[in-house]
């Protein structure tokens, strides 16, 4: 069975071979974010795939930031190169919540911890997190949370 790594190398060669100057590069990067997490430590290691998935994610929500940074300096070829980047890594990454989906299991957390008001957010955002976790970004987990609790 191939490892993310691996497919994300496989990737690399052919993109390099079509002369996909966006894919190689894009994959490029990433592979280079992994093998750097790779050697962070005290010695180097392999990464399981899950690991990997969590740098893919890391490196996706760069490239959202920085969209939208280059949108707000008015640097609008830049903010499409970003997101064309962050296109590409989404098709490693799993398909993410919709916000239905999303609020549902906030709603289940709601009602099954009992919580009320803005200060039992960390009981709520602990009980979503593990669900949710690889499939929906902190921030947007956050805010739905927040919502939920204010309403």
């Amino acid at each position: 069975m191939t490892t993310l790594k691996e497919q994300l190398q496989e990737d690399l060669t052919a993109a390099i071979r079509n002369r996909d100057e966006l894919r190689s590069s894009t994959i490029r990067l990433t592979l280079a974010a992994v093998t750097s997490e790779e050697v962070a430590g005290k010695e180097k290691r392999e990464l399981s795939d899950d690991e990997v998935l969590k740098v893919l994610g890391r490196e996706a929500k760069k490239r959202r930031e920085a969209a939208e940074a280059f949108d707000r300096g008015g640097r609008a070829d830049q903010a499409e190169r970003e997101r064309a980047e962050g296109e590409v890594l989404a098709g490693y990454l799993p398909k993410q919540l919709s916000d239905e989906e999303l609020a549902a299991i906030v709603a289940a957390a709601v009602a099954e911890s009992g919580a009320t008001g803005p200060q039992a957010m960390g009981a709520v955002m602990k009980l979503v997190k593990p669900k949710v976790e690889g499939l929906a970004e902190g921030g947007r987990v956050a805010a739905v949370v927040k919502a939920a609790l204010a309403g």
